[in-house]
């Protein structure tokens, strides 16, 4: 179970939302290998390529993307959160496409949610693809189901960790969170991309947002 900082008091997820309304949510662990903030690549958008629209740092990673299919996970792109390489997390990447053509690429549906709540466009999302938890494939982001994990010991060993687990069914989601063990969870514990807000991203990448 997760832990205040400075206590050995246990605290739930819904201890952890209240806390990210009021700015003291827990900031999220670090990265595990990989990439720094001050990194670039070929996959990236130069500053003269970033959209008028662009309202935040996460604007400086934006990639070309039709929406109509997912485009290829490659070293050159970097995620716009972490700024670590989505093509080297297989497991957990994913990524987003807006109205207008661009989009974005990420090592993890966590940082897929801080980037959904502080979108730098004004374009909205159209689509969008993330590894699903059980299926070993990416799923439909968009229609997807996200189990609200957050136990930081139970999640040690993910990159950027804890991350949301995506699912393409609810009652896959369903049936996971009620065989997780690491915290208390209920099917209020199950949301979509379009419940998303800055307290999900608070939660999953407070020391990463814009």
């Amino acid at each position: 179970m997760t832990r205040l900082e400075g206590t050995g008091d246990p605290i739930t997820r819904r201890q952890l939302l209240g806390a990210a309304g009021t700015g003291t949510a827990i900031a999220a662990a670090g990265c595990l290998g990989g990439g720094s903030e001050d990194d670039t690549g070929s996959g990236d958008r130069s500053d003269e390529e970033v959209g008028e629209g662009a309202t935040n740092r996460y604007g400086e990673s934006l990639v070309d993307h039709p929406g109509d299919e997912p485009i290829a996970f490659v070293d050159g792109q970097h995620c716009p959160v972490c700024r670590m390489t989505p093509a080297s997390y297989s497991g957990w990447h994913c990524q987003l496409a807006h109205e207008n053509g661009e989009g974005a690429v990420f090592d993890t549906p966590g940082c897929l949610f801080a980037y959904y709540a502080y979108q730098p466009v004004e374009e909205p999302v159209t689509a969008g693809w993330v590894m699903g938890i059980e299926a070993d494939d990416l799923i439909d982001a968009t229609e997807a189901h996200y189990v609200l994990v957050t136990d930081s010991e139970a999640t040690a060993d993910e990159p950027m960790g804890p991350n949301p687990r995506p699912f393409a069914d609810r009652e896959d989601a369903v049936a996971y969170l009620e065989a997780w063990e690491a915290e208390d969870l209920t099917e209020e514990d199950v949301i979509s991309l379009d419940d998303v807000s800055q307290e999900h991203a608070e939660i999953y990448r407070g020391s990463r947002l814009p």
